[in-house]
Formats: C-alpha cells, structure tokens, sequence
C-alpha cells in the first residue's frame, strides 16, 4: 500500500542521513587531526605546545576510532522487518494452569515494556486460563521499529517456581511460547481463495443482544498448513473476517521469515540461536531471583525482568548479533 511504501522510503531515508551525518563528522574529524598533527610538528622545542597537540591528536584518534566502528555497524545488512509493526502471540505450553498463570505474567511484562517504548498494543485476540492468565494470546503492536526490538523475545519461556495452586511447596517447570510476527499486507503474502475454509457462528458472551443474536464470529482454516484461526474480538462479521485474515497473514509470512533466517543463521554458523519458536530462550528460576538467557549465557536478576526493563537484555542480543555478522563479513572477505 501506498502508506506503508511511504514508511518505507521515510525509513531509508532516515538510515542515510544518519550514515551520512557519521561519515560527515568522520572528515570533519580527519581535518583536526591534520592540524593537530601539523601544529605539534611546527611546535620545535616548545614542549608545552607539542604536548597540548598530542593530547588533542590522541583525543581525536579515539572520537574516529568510535566513528569507523558506528559506520561499520551501519552499513551491515539489516533486517527487511526491523521496522515493522508486529503481532505478539503468546501460548501457554507444558504445566497445566500455571503455564496459563505464566503467559499472563508474560503479557503483563511485555504490555509495560510496550508502553515504556512509546508504542501501542491492541489486544485482537485471547483466550482466557481457568484459574487465570491466558492459554493463547494475541496483541497487535504498532510504534518505531518494533520488531527490532521485540523479534529477539521470540522462542520457548521456561519457569521454575512454586504455584499458587501447589500445597506441598514443590517447585513446577512450566513453559509459554512467543511468537513476534512482523505486520504484512498483500504484497507479502498472496493467499488462494481457493485454500481457505471460513465458516461464521455466534460470539456468545458479553457484548450486547447483536453479540450474541447475529453471526458475527469467524472461524478460518488455511487447508495447505493446517493454521485455524478464530476471531470473536469485533462486533461485525466484516471486521472479524479483516482481522482473521490479517492474523492469517502475519502467521504465513512469519513461516517464511523463520525458514529464511534459520537458513541465514546456518551460513554464518550464527551462535545466537535458531529465531525459532521451539528454541528454549529463557529459564526464570523464582527460588534464586534469577532470569537466564541461554543465547547470551548470561544472569539478570529476576525483579529486572518482571519490572519489563528488558532493554539491557535486548541490546545484548543486537550487540551479539552485530558481532556475529562482522565476523562473518571479515571472513568472507578474508576467503576472497
């Protein structure tokens, strides 16, 4: 769409200012050092001046020394969906109706880290643990380069603790699956109408007589891949249809993506992890007060965590990534 092409070329843009902006100042710098360079040759026996010019020089090196490594970060190739908007997903796994208790505390830390970004998350889809939480989950993001940010939270959350619901004190082992799927339209994703099975029913509680008096409801199967997807959260067929079929979307698109960057991954020997959703991040032990991420092999404390400041984790993860893709770029260019 014509909107999302504008974000793209405001997007592009922005990058090649800033790379220009850089490399601006990295000549700006090179022309100091030459005076400064120059001045301490002229300086003779005059040891204040020579030591006032090395000083100078030795501080400018540095300033280029950390401009050359920003522009080399710059320049590395970047994700295509870095700036998109995202659907979160959320599915409780393994430990019954503590890890529906889990996937609610997830989307609770994920709704703060959301809000504290400046972005907006709408919730599209959910359905309810009996004893709370939730056993799925669906939020729709929109903000600046969410799935930047959001796409390394994707894989296998484990928890370690002691259930509301447990009377011996014994410690359970639960899990909840996030998925980041970038936002997609047509020109990513063309579906067959011919693939899709799409039937209307009743919403059923709260909502009104029409809620419950009119086939609002959608339910939609995608017969190639199997991928069912219910949606009550509108009050008009037409926009549960919208909404069922822009889930469908984010879903294939994501199948495609995770098979790209698992291969990606594969050929630069990429020690960040798969990216996939059955790829164990993350282990949060209550009894220790500790937060593990298995891709960085490092310990936060949990509190971190459950406050939703996740920024630290997430720059580790960019830093390492960025590490891994100057490495293969030097030894691509070393095989040359």
């Amino acid at each position: 769409s014509d909107s999302n092409l504008l974000r793209k070329i405001m997007s592009d843009r922005s990058q090649s200012e800033e790379v220009v902006e850089t490399y601006d100042e990295y000549c700006r710098l090179k022309e100091e050092l030459e005076g400064a360079t120059e001045l301490f040759q002229e300086a003779g026996d005059d040891a204040e001046m020579r030591e006032m010019a090395r000083s100078e020089m030795k501080e400018i090196e540095t300033q280029m020394d950390e401009l050359e490594g920003k522009i080399t970060i710059l320049l590395l190739p970047k994700d295509p969906n870095d700036d998109r908007n995202v659907m979160l997903e959320i599915r409780a796994g393994t430990g019954g109706s503590e890890a529906n208790i889990f996937a609610g505390d997830l989307i609770d830390v994920y709704r703060k880290y959301i809000s504290s970004n400046g972005w907006k998350a709408t919730m599209i889809d959910s359905s309810p643990g009996d004893d709370g939480g939730y056993k799925a989950v669906t939020l729709d993001v929109k903000g600046d380069s969410v799935y930047s940010k959001m796409k390394w939270e994707a894989g296998v959350h484990r928890v370690q603790r002691v259930p509301a619901t447990e009377s011996q004190g014994r410690v359970h082992t639960s899990t909840a699956t996030v998925a980041i799927m970038p936002e997609c339209d047509e020109v990513d994703v063309q579906i067959d109408a011919k693939d899709i099975e799409m039937s209307t029913m009743r919403s059923g509680g709260a909502g009104g007589q029409n809620v419950n008096k009119v086939e609002t409801a959608v339910d939609l199967l995608h017969k190639p891949t199997g991928i069912r997807i219910k949606c009550t959260q509108e009050r008009s067929q037409l926009k549960n249809k919208e909404l069922a079929m822009k889930m469908l979307m984010a879903k294939l698109y994501d199948i495609e993506n995770e098979k790209r960057d698992m291969e990606e991954r594969a050929r630069r020997g990429s020690q960040v992890g798969t990216g996939g959703r059955s790829e164990k991040i993350r282990t949060y032990n209550w009894k220790d007060s500790r937060c593990s991420d298995h891709r960085l092999g490092q310990n936060f404390p949990l509190s971190q965590f459950l406050n939703a400041d996740i920024g630290p984790i997430i720059d580790a993860m960019i830093a390492k990534d960025q590490e891994e893709k100057l490495r293969s770029l030097s030894e691509e260019s070393g095989s040359q």
